[in-house]
């Protein structure tokens, strides 16, 4: 078993594809888009995933690519600061923690994986168990055959469509709806983030150090909505239209809408699945266990889980079906600790009252004055760094495939 072809070329895909070729694999990553997708928004790497980039030798590279942010600032309708608190405790992080925009983490992956064949502008098309292995089809490529097929094609994978069935077995969404897109930096914003909190939405501008624009991000509790996922112009007018009337800079984030370059609307959905691998196909990061952005943990789950498949792979000695049981028990507790931030940090991102959000800007103003403040802010990043450490990463060593 030598041959895998990967499905994805974000985050889990080229992870997984570094591991494999060190493990003696032989990799292929298919990518419906073009190229490597820029932009994206802020993502942080922390606890095991951290320590996953380590052994692949490229922390300092990660943390040359840092955001830098330094401080978080909340606004109302006519821009006037209510609070504020450094950018740190605003993204829960603490300690050695990483934040990168996803787009530096894609191409600091790819650039590590040099010499894996990618096949750019393609998506699977079909997929069949043979005697020799599964049979692929894609939209374009010729037809090939493969050892095993990794679904690593996000929330709404592909992948696991083929394999597994249709996505609303698999897909919970958690009542709210994420867009982040690229817009002038209009405020001159610095290392800054500003957020607008009105009942049930959440409005935000930031610039980290690297980047000359800004991201819009807006966050919304809202059923499932329809629209067609293909056609971006029917969600900025979607979008456009959810928005319609908001203070602050929101009339001109949305008038930047149209020439966004990469605008991105989404619920805020978890993936839940009873198992993740089907014969001689197998999900990683969120096509499996996606955690949805609310939990800031979708990327390090996307790492861990990279490592540890392709370490039980190489382990299992060319037995698939022991190696996906074995990264599955692996796997499982620190996917279900993750998974469980979700909920509880949606409550304080989006918040229903008027009422609500005057205490929490309250208590924010406060915080710097209390005593026992230090309390107060580990008490807030306790759940998560313990979640980002739930796993004891093992050392898969370096032996061949076989198979």
């Amino acid at each position: 078993m030598t041959n895998i072809l990967i499905s994805g070329a974000s985050v889990a895909g080229p992870a997984l594809a570094f591991w494999l070729r060190r493990h003696g694999f032989h990799p292929t990553v298919v990518e419906r888009a073009p190229a490597l997708r820029e932009g994206g928004y802020k993502i942080d790497i922390r606890g095991a995933a951290l320590e996953v980039v380590d052994r692949m030798g490229l922390l300092e590279e990660v943390r040359r690519h840092a955001t830098d942010m330094r401080v978080a600032r909340f606004v109302d309708a006519q821009g006037k600061q209510i609070a504020a608190m450094s950018a740190d405790v605003f993204g829960g992080r603490e300690g050695d923690d990483a934040e990168i925009m996803r787009g530096d983490l894609a191409r600091v992956l790819h650039e590590a994986t040099e010499g894996v064949e990618y096949l750019f502008g393609d998506s699977i098309a079909s997929m069949r168990d043979t005697p020799e292995g599964v049979h692929v089809t894609f939209e374009n490529a010729p037809p090939r055959t493969f050892d095993l097929v990794v679904g690593a094609d996000g929330l709404h994978s592909t992948v696991r469509g083929l394999a597994f069935g249709e996505e609303s077995q698999f897909v919970r969404d958690l009542g709210h709806h994420i867009s982040i897109f690229t817009v002038p930096n209009h405020l001159g914003l610095d290392r800054t983030e500003m957020m607008h909190p009105v009942p049930g939405k959440s409005m935000g501008m930031y610039a980290t150090r690297r980047d000359a624009d800004a991201k819009a991000m807006f966050l919304f509790a809202a059923p499932p909505l329809e629209y067609d996922r293909r056609d971006v112009a029917g969600q900025k007018k979607l979008l456009a239209e959810l928005f319609g009337g908001q203070g602050w800079e929101v009339p001109r984030l949305l008038a930047a809408l149209e020439d966004a370059p990469d605008f991105y609307l989404d619920s805020i959905s978890q993936v839940r699945m009873d198992h993740w691998s089907a014969g001689r196909v197998v999900l990683v990061g969120d096509a499996a266990y996606g955690p949805s952005p609310a939990s800031g943990q979708g990327t390090s789950l996307a790492l861990v889980g990279a490592y540890v498949l392709a370490g039980c792979l190489a382990e299992a000695g060319g037995d698939h079906v022991a190696a996906f049981a074995a990264y599955e028990r692996e796997m499982r507790p620190f996917v279900t600790a993750n998974q469980k931030l979700a909920e509880s940090n949606l409550k304080g991102m989006v918040l229903k009252s008027s009422g609500q959000i005057r205490f929490q800007m309250l208590m924010l103003r406060l915080m710097p004055r209390l005593p026992g403040k230090e309390k107060m802010i580990r008490r807030v990043t306790e759940p998560i760094r313990r979640a980002a450490n739930a796993i004891t990463l093992r050392d898969h060593g370096r032996a061949g495939a076989t198979g």
